[in-house]
């Protein structure tokens, strides 16, 4: 029987628009912003926009990470204590 502990410390914890999130150690900004169903920015136009293509091309993952704004969050792994703010 497994008792959790290899699962609890796969898992770290990050600050999402000033809300605690756990994720899997590993994980990109984005997936966690994903997973959360927290748009990463605004659109000129309004609409809610994130990660298209993955791999830092398209822009449309950009957030505040750590205090630094406009930060490509699908290049970025998530580290524990991470403090992430999208523009809403």
């Amino acid at each position: 029987m497994r008792d959790g502990t290899a699962v609890n410390a796969a898992m770290i914890g990050l600050i999402v628009n000033g809300e605690a999130l756990q994720v899997r150690r590993g994980s990109t900004v984005a997936a966690a912003l994903l997973n959360a169903a927290t748009a990463c920015r605004i659109s000129e136009s309004g609409e809610p926009r994130t990660a298209v293509c993955g791999m830092g091309v398209c822009f449309e993952c950009r957030a505040t990470v750590d205090g630094i704004a406009q930060q490509r969050t699908c290049q970025m792994e998530c580290r524990d204590g991470m403090v992430v703010e999208t523009q809403r």
